[in-house]
């Protein structure tokens, strides 16, 4: 049995780990792009602002015992979602990548997110 790897069960996202603060992100319009596809005449794009729409949904909605531990600083090409407690990050990132697999789970999120 292959060991569990942390860093490919999560990818596209990808972990960034500085002295302070840990990061999950991804690079936008690489992943689902079809996520978005069927809100684009409401200027959704998939950019990492819309990422970052959809994350916090998913927190609000699936995860509320993050919301104090989880921030988010996208930029249009990037999603980006850090914290000082990386085992909280990690717990983030795998459910959500969970949820985005999962197609009927993403697009209820997904009609509740707000354009930013």
């Amino acid at each position: 049995m292959e060991a569990y790897n942390f860093e490919t069960a999560i990818k596209p996202f990808f972990w960034v780990a500085s002295e302070k603060t840990f990061s999950v992100c991804l690079n936008a319009g690489t992943y689902k792009p079809e996520i978005f596809e069927w809100r684009k005449d409401e200027g959704f794009e998939g950019n990492g602002y819309d990422w970052a729409s959809l994350a916090k949904v998913f927190v609000e909605e699936k995860r509320p015992d993050l919301a104090d531990e989880i921030k988010f600083d996208p930029e249009a090409d990037m999603f980006c979602a850090y914290s000082n407690n990386p085992e909280r990050l990690k717990e983030f990132v795998t459910d959500f990548k969970k949820t985005c697999e999962d197609e009927i789970q993403i697009q209820d999120l997904f009609l509740k997110a707000e354009i930013d």
